[in-house]
């Protein structure tokens, strides 16, 4: 086996969280999810999740309605509040403390989040989940889930996908597309590949932060991921 990451960020998408029925939640995946993350604090890796909302919300335009971009994404943050305190009281199931820290202030839901507050709770062994992103609107959720990555001092960010890796092409569109296994964040960026945005792979790069990009089809692969194990793509900060 590889060597295990110690810190990590896992990043779920609301989708994912849906199941394969598209529900807004989906019991049986939140409870699937929840175990994969208790059986890495147990092991002893820290862990901090960040949860995306397009289960509930996505963007300024959606079914039709148009809503202004500041307004839309204070929507979008206050829908991963919704997504956080599901799985929080999923993990808590599982017997492993949770908490939810938000990037605004909703105390009567969860506390404000506080890097010093978070790295303690890690330390503890607890799951901390982080909602609101950065608490600002025009944030990307790639910058938002790497700046806490890096604020918490994480060796990497797991992010569950609906795709099982980085491709030179849309394996949709295109038969021959080509898998990356390894990609530096210099590498993604000139040959124009979004596997996650400039400013996201600028501050990984930077603080040194692995990234895997994985499916999320088998919950079992966030272990695997967490674990060092080879699955879907893996970006890095080439040394010099």
């Amino acid at each position: 086996m590889s060597e295990q990451f110690k810190r990590v960020l896992v990043k779920l998408s609301g989708e994912a969280l849906a199941g394969k029925d598209n529900k807004i939640l989906d019991g049986e995946m939140l409870s699937l999810v929840a175990e994969k993350l208790s059986r890495l604090a147990k092991s002893g890796v820290q862990v901090s999740v960040v949860i995306g909302a397009g289960n509930i919300w996505r963007g300024a335009r959606q079914n039709g309605l148009t809503v202004d971009r500041v307004r839309g994404d204070h929507m979008g943050m206050l829908a991963t509040v919704i997504n956080s305190i599901a799985m929080q009281d999923y993990i808590i199931k599982t017997g492993v403390n949770a908490r939810v820290m938000s990037a605004v202030q909703i105390q009567q839901f969860c506390e404000p989040y506080s890097q010093y507050k978070a790295i303690e709770c890690l330390e503890k062994g607890e799951i901390v989940i982080l909602s609101c992103g950065v608490g600002y609107p025009f944030f990307s959720t790639d910058t938002g889930m790497m700046l806490r990555a890096a604020e918490l001092k994480c060796d990497a960010v797991l992010s569950a996908k609906n795709v099982d890796g980085v491709y030179d092409k849309d394996p949709a569109k295109h038969k021959d597309a080509k898998k990356f296994d390894t990609l530096t964040y210099s590498e993604m960026l000139s040959l124009g590949l979004k596997a996650i945005d400039q400013s996201a792979a600028a501050i990984g790069e930077e603080n040194g932060i692995k990234t895997v990009l994985f499916p999320l089809s088998d919950p079992e692969n966030i272990i695997l991921a967490a674990n060092g194990e080879k699955i879907g793509t893996l970006l890095y900060k080439e040394e010099k």
